[in-house]
């Protein structure tokens, strides 16, 4: 059976790539930008199977607005694809107010008003798959990128505690994680503040590394998603890309260095007993 989709973001990037792969094989798709007119090519091929939506996500009222819209107009809504949003570049110094603030409101503040949006309807559905765009950086970070990790960690916070919220519901949540893909993110995507000369000589030792970062196909991750999607036990967390290798060697650092500090953290905790059990390998 066809589904619905409402994906954010959808002018251009994964939202593009994933609302082509939704409407060729048959589904609805809700597309939404801050700028529709991106979307006529979609309309124009796949006529009433999409319907293009005028949305700034930070907008809270007109993400509840389209949202309620889509679901009117389609009669359901199965996949909602949390895919808006843009990396600010700017070490942490460097960063002011408007810019993390801004980061957060699209990244962050965006992802949550179309998830809340999305829930009642899911609800009485008794079915919905939510996906979260976070990132690889959604997990690790790099210098320059602190506002784009604080708003990935925050989304994948918020996202690990209503994916248990809403199990019982039959609603899934699934965060897709890629690595460093060509969708224009480093060009279109990206915002700069002005440069802290003290932090050149760091910036300058970065700069190479990602200039020779290998870039994902984005027209690769059709496929992929529609698999995510239609899995009957779809992953929480999946990668999207090479990630696995660094994120794996990151994450037994952390590990070795939490079990080198053991004895110090329980002398901290002070007592034996130590979490109950429901909560040990959350």
């Amino acid at each position: 059976m066809a589904k619905t989709w409402f994906i954010t973001g959808a002018s251009k990037g994964f939202g593009r790539e994933w609302a082509e792969a939704a409407l060729e094989r048959g589904d609805n798709v809700a597309a939404t930008a801050r700028d529709t007119e991106a979307l006529q090519p979609l309309v124009g091929r796949y006529g009433e199977a999409v319907l293009p939506l005028r949305l700034d996500v930070t907008d809270r009222g007109a993400a509840f607005a389209a949202v309620r819209q889509a679901a009117s107009h389609f009669g359901s809504l199965d996949v909602v694809v949390n895919n808006a949003g843009y990396g600010h570049f700017a070490m942490v110094e460097e960063l002011g107010e408007a810019d993390i603030r801004a980061e957060m409101e699209t990244n962050f503040f965006g992802a949550l008003w179309v998830t809340q949006a999305v829930l009642p309807i899911m609800r009485g559905q008794g079915s919905g798959r939510i996906l979260q765009v976070t990132s690889e950086g959604g997990i690790r970070a790099f210098p320059q990128f602190g506002a784009y990790h604080a708003s990935k960690w925050a989304l994948e916070g918020l996202s690990q505690s209503v994916s248990q919220e809403v199990a019982d519901f039959g609603i899934r949540v699934t965060m897709v994680e890629p690595g460093p893909y060509a969708t224009g993110f480093g060009s279109t995507g990206l915002k700069t503040s002005e440069h802290n000369p003290a932090y050149d000589t760091v910036r300058a030792g970065y700069q190479s590394a990602f200039a020779a970062l290998e870039l994902g196909t984005a027209s690769a991750t059709r496929g992929p998603i529609l698999r995510v999607v239609d899995a009957e036990e779809p992953p929480f967390r999946i990668f999207f890309g090479k990630s696995l290798g660094p994120v794996t060697e990151e994450y037994e650092q952390r590990l070795a260095t939490w079990r080198e500090w053991q004895a110090v953290s329980l002398e901290a905790f002070g007592e034996e007993q130590g979490y109950p059990e429901r909560l040990r390998h959350r």
